[in-house]
């Protein structure tokens, strides 16, 4: 006797009693999934845009928002700060490196950062065709930049005022060249025009008109912040709290910022997945009804199964295996659907914020969950079998004459 084959026929015979097991099963599956991978995926690329960069200074305000501004340019600045305070900072001894950006326009919605080119260095990217800017008004695109602007290299626009597409005032005068197309990093970078910090300020109206780009007034520059890489780990303790203690500006970890931020985000991924976790439960249960309905329906198919020479051990595994059935259709149906809600999340994340998510992992946390949506059908299961034990085969079988 094929069990596989008769639990299955047994399963699809009459659908609709399976289906609310199903449906709560799917719904359970795909919100753990879903929020697993979401949580996970995306404090990876936190981390990935982060790493390069142990401490932003900019101006004073909240220190999230610098950090979010500057390290993964989702938010407005707090301001700016003089360039003469950021150049003293670069001499500590206690800075390995400090790259400088400022910003405050955009093209078509993309962020023009303004900075030099040890900036590129600190998520190690590369040209993929073309050269560095070298001179004002010139940029290099991030590898997504150029695909979605559809920019090449020699191509000139004009930038618009503010940090997202919303603003019809272009700077006239000072168009932008494409000089260079950076290779994919899987960072902030791949989403971003970057130029030198004089092609800021001459946009701005920092530099005399009759001047070239090398005769700015030092004293009226300014930055949005600086990022730093510490020379040595006596600098996360001293020159933070030296910059905010006794200085104008304000200094921020983005690795404590962050941490702060998913542990806020974490309460209501944590709430989601519980609320799944008690639907998981309650799918069990409605598994167990389930079965336990459809043993009852089939009794005399069963009493005739033994009647053939089937043992009570046998019809047990056939009902096992129906609930195994239904519970690992469930968990790849749900699967499949936490799989397209993530990769609408994920072309949102790269049109907005240039995120890429990888659809095709699977965690451990997914295959503890695979383990644990078919051990709750296994108990439900063999709960609702074990009437199979108590059959009066005789009994059954007249009453049905």
């Amino acid at each position: 006797m094929n069990l596989v084959k008769l639990s299955f026929k047994n399963l699809i015979s009459k659908p609709l009693n399976a289906l609310l097991s199903l449906l709560l099963l799917v719904l359970s599956v795909a919100l753990v999934t879903f929020m697993l991978q979401l949580s996970d995926q995306v404090k990876g690329n936190l981390d990935k845009n982060i790493k390069p960069v142990d401490l932003v200074v900019g101006a004073k305000g909240s220190p999230l928002q610098l950090v979010l501004s500057s390290v993964l340019h989702i938010d407005a600045p707090t301001g700016n700060i003089k360039l003469k305070d950021a150049e003293k900072l670069k001499k500590s001894r206690l800075v390995k490196t400090a790259v400088p950006v400022s910003y405050g326009d955009n093209y078509k919605g993309v962020r023009i950062l303004g900075t030099e080119t040890s900036y590129l260095k600190l998520y190690n990217a590369e040209l993929a065709t073309g050269e560095l800017f070298n001179k004002s008004q010139q940029v290099v695109l991030g590898s997504t930049t150029a695909k979605k602007l559809q920019l090449k290299i020699g191509d000139t626009f004009l930038s618009s005022h503010g940090l997202a597409d919303q603003s019809l005032e272009e700077h006239n005068g000072h168009p932008f060249k494409v000089v260079g197309i950076l290779k994919p990093t899987g960072s902030i970078v791949d989403n971003l025009i970057i130029t030198n910090l004089e092609s800021i300020w001459d946009v701005h109206g920092h530099a005399e008109e009759d001047d070239d780009d090398e005769h700015h007034h030092e004293e009226d520059l300014e930055v949005t912040s600086l990022l730093i890489q510490f020379s040595n780990p006596m600098a996360m303790m001293q020159l933070p709290r030296y910059i905010n203690d006794k200085t104008n500006m304000q200094a921020a970890l983005p690795s404590l910022e962050i941490n702060r931020l998913v542990k806020l985000l974490g309460v209501g991924v944590q709430t989601i997945q519980l609320i799944a976790i008690a639907i998981l439960l309650v799918s069990g249960l409605s598994i167990f009804i389930s079965l336990l309905k459809a043993i009852r329906e089939r009794r005399q198919e069963l009493a005739l199964l033994r009647t053939y020479g089937a043992t009570a051990t046998q019809l047990l595994w056939l009902v096992l295996l129906e609930g195994l059935f239904l519970g690992f259709i469930g968990y790849v149906i749900g699967w499949l659907i936490g799989r397209c809600g993530l990769w609408i999340i994920s072309n949102y994340a790269q049109n907005s914020y240039g995120y890429t998510f990888n659809l095709a992992t699977i965690t451990k946390w997914e295959a503890i969950l695979l383990l644990a949506t078919l051990g709750i059908t296994v108990v439900a299961s063999v709960l609702a079998s074990l009437s199979v034990f108590k059959l009066n085969v005789s009994k059954i079988l007249s009453s049905e004459k």
